[in-house]
């Protein structure tokens, strides 16, 4: 997995599987690409990102989610529900405010 923390007023982390970048889902209305700009960051390993969302947890963090993988650990973690995750063209995606 692929994580990129952007900082600003708020952190904004983009994690997403590392075999997405750089491709665009599109379904009726709904389209996202999974630009290298947002969301190419450090591969991370499945703890390294648990103690990512652990700490945005306790912090003003918004996270960005897509792809299998992400969205596994994501649910794992407690930071999603898997009725928060909507899907284009198959693929996982999460947008979670803190």
């Amino acid at each position: 997995m692929l994580v990129k923390v952007h900082s600003s007023y708020r952190n904004v982390v983009a994690i997403c599987d590392s075999d997405l970048i750089g491709k665009t889902f599109e379904e009726g209305v709904r389209q996202i690409t999974v630009n290298p700009h947002f969301f190419q960051g450090e591969e991370k390993t499945e703890k390294q990102v648990l103690e990512i969302i652990e700490k945005g947890g306790y912090e003003d963090f918004t996270f960005n989610i897509v792809g299998e993988q992400s969205i596994k650990v994501a649910i794992k973690s407690g930071l999603i529900k898997k009725d928060g995750v909507i899907k284009i063209q198959g693929v996982p995606i999460a947008l979670v405010l803190l």
